[in-house]
């Protein structure tokens, strides 16, 4: 790498220099796990996906591809202008129904399209012809109902661009950007298909993809659409990274890692951001230096399957050895000119730099609680989940150092069971979020975080459980480099009380802080219960030194302790 300029980039040292020799650095390390046509790229390692190992070496051809795109790197180009001679000449496997292939075109297509002169034009028509007949498949491919239905709509983008079947060309376009409307829930939030599913999806696939396509086919009216989206999603969405560049450590697919800045880059890419070209360059070059600095890449320079080092804890089913270079995303600030102000302007502080927050985020129904001092982010998750337990989704708290553990951190486990389903947001508002979900044994269990700083009051009103039934609150997970706390303020005894004959109300005073020597937290947040045991009726007024203080009330609105109708409001 080059060396850093602390002038230009006090923050992270990064420049446009480093993000270049990133990109080399990668496209050299896959270089040599080509197969001699170069179609495949086998990469190292016993790990293979649910797809098998063909598929698994078109992903690594796809993905590596992308990255050569956004470098617009002609010599590597010319490797990938054989290997698709060789590919489409049956070597890949075909695109079909709810297949990998179909995910690996949408790369491939959308590389095409962004090189075209570089690489497609100079292709001799007998390939070009293989090539969108094998793209053509996935115009009529049944995607995955989430953001798989963006896979067909930018290979359409490519072949209508090119000449191939414009009529389906056109209608795959129409029918992704109609099913992704359905999924739309405001404020630059979408779902990732039907549910509450809210991860960096959202940003690397959800905006990418139609943001992209409409630049790419100077459509005004999508581009406005679109990237108006994404400029109000970027507001919420520059708060998920720590000082220290980690993103939060939250959903699915987590080892695509620093592919989380795309959504920077692209707001920067259309001028709809909300972000100073010095601040989108410190987010991003943050990230990007989190992981290198941190052991994403190995002695051999190959991104190897996990977060920091390699960890199958974050992998999914469909994660093979070449899953990671989807981070090739992050490379789209590439497309930007060397002389472009996101690449030229002063490092600008980052939303944790600036100032401590305690930030609602409505669409997701999450709470992001930031501070300064140790650079640490905390989202405390109360309206996302995803279709099974996830310990990446079902979490009440996620952070950006820290992982879900083994022993369900951040959770309410009612008798043993720790599950959190059906979870149904409550609201969120200054400094508070709020949810109920159902829990072991069909018990139903409304939260409360009430945070300020970095300490936070979680109250958990549980329902429908039998008299006697454990309840277990835990907090943060312990880390390298911060300190979790929890201690007892309501019903517990450490972490552990019992339900009464009615609903029962627990409360606990938590914290994870960086800090060396923070306040006691006694002596941070002042809490008080009233209420009736066994009746569910309480108010819970939580009051800070120097500060404000607020009653939440926990009612059922017919009387009676039912699941259904407990909410809880501030007042």
């Amino acid at each position: 790498m080059p060396d850093e300029d602390r002038t230009l980039s006090p923050y992270t040292g990064y420049t446009r220099a480093h993000w270049e020799a990133a990109a080399d650095s990668l496209l050299a390390a896959v270089a040599p796990y080509a197969t001699e046509n170069g179609a495949l790229y086998h990469l190292p390692g016993a790990h293979t996906s649910w797809s098998g190992r063909l598929s698994d070496g078109l992903e690594g051809y796809a993905r590596t591809l992308l990255l050569a795109a956004f470098r617009r790197d002609e010599k590597a180009l010319e490797r990938y202008a054989d290997g698709l001679a060789a590919g489409t000449a049956g070597v890949w496997p075909r695109v079909e129904d709810r297949s990998q292939p179909l995910v690996e075109a949408a790369s491939i297509a959308l590389a095409l399209r962004l090189t075209r002169p570089l690489l497609w034009d100079r292709l001799d028509d007998g390939v070009r012809q293989r090539a969108a007949a094998w793209l053509g498949d996935a115009l009529t491919a049944e995607p995955w109902a989430c953001n798989w239905e963006l896979f067909p709509v930018t290979v359409g983008g490519f072949l209508a661009e090119v000449g191939h079947e414009p009529e389906a060309s056109r209608a795959a376009i129409e029918r992704g950007l109609e099913r992704i409307e359905e999924w739309y829930v405001g404020d630059g939030w979408y779902t990732d298909g039907p549910g509450r599913a809210f991860d960096y999806y959202n940003g690397w696939a959800m905006h990418l993809y139609p943001v992209l396509h409409a630049w790419l086919a100077d459509d005004t009216r999508l581009l406005d659409l679109y990237s108006g989206r994404l400029s109000r999603h970027l507001t919420d969405y520059a708060r998920l990274f720590g000082g220290d560049g980690a993103p939060i450590r939250q959903g699915r697919s987590l080892t695509y890692r620093f592919a989380t800045t795309a959504p920077l880059w692209l707001g920067a890419l259309t001028g709809r951001t909300p972000l100073s070209p010095g601040e989108t360059r410190r987010l991003a070059s943050g990230a990007l230096r989190h992981f290198l600095d941190r052991g994403a890449v190995d002695v051999r320079g190959l991104l190897t399957l996990g977060w920091h080092g390699p960890d199958e804890t974050v992998l999914q089913g469909y994660s093979g050895p070449a899953s990671p270079y989807w981070a090739s995303k992050a490379f789209v600030g590439l497309l930007l000119p060397p002389d472009h102000e996101v690449w030229t302007a002063r490092e600008e502080p980052g939303p944790t730099d600036r100032a401590d927050a305690v930030t609602p985020v409505g669409p997701p129904n999450w709470l992001l609680q930031t501070t300064t001092s140790d650079g640490l982010v905390r989202l405390h998750n109360h309206g996302s989940e995803d279709v099974r337990y996830d310990p990446y989704y079902t979490r009440l708290g996620y952070s950006t150092a820290t992982a879900p553990s083994t022993s369900y951190d951040n959770s309410v486990i009612v008798g043993d069971d720790p599950s959190r389903t059906d979870i149904e947001p409550l609201g969120a508002g200054d400094g508070w979020v709020a949810s109920r979900h159902t829990a072991g044994g069909g018990a139903r269990v409304v939260n409360l975080v009430v945070a300020r700083g970095a300490v936070e009051v979680r109250a958990h009103l549980v329902a429908g459980a039998a008299q006697g039934t454990p309840v277990r609150v835990t907090g943060w997970p312990e880390d390298d480099g911060v300190h979790a706390e929890l201690l007892p303020a309501h019903n517990l005894l450490d972490s552990v009380g019992v339900t009464g004959s009615g609903a029962t109300l627990f409360v606990a005073l938590a914290r994870l802080t960086g800090e060396p020597d923070p306040l006691p937290l006694t002596e941070s947040v002042s809490v008080k219960v009233e209420g009736e045991e066994g009746q569910g009726e309480y108010d819970v007024r939580v009051s800070w030194p120097a500060g404000p203080s607020t009653c939440f009330r926990f009612r059922a609105s017919d009387g009676r302790p039912s699941a259904s109708s407990w909410s809880v409001k501030p007042r």
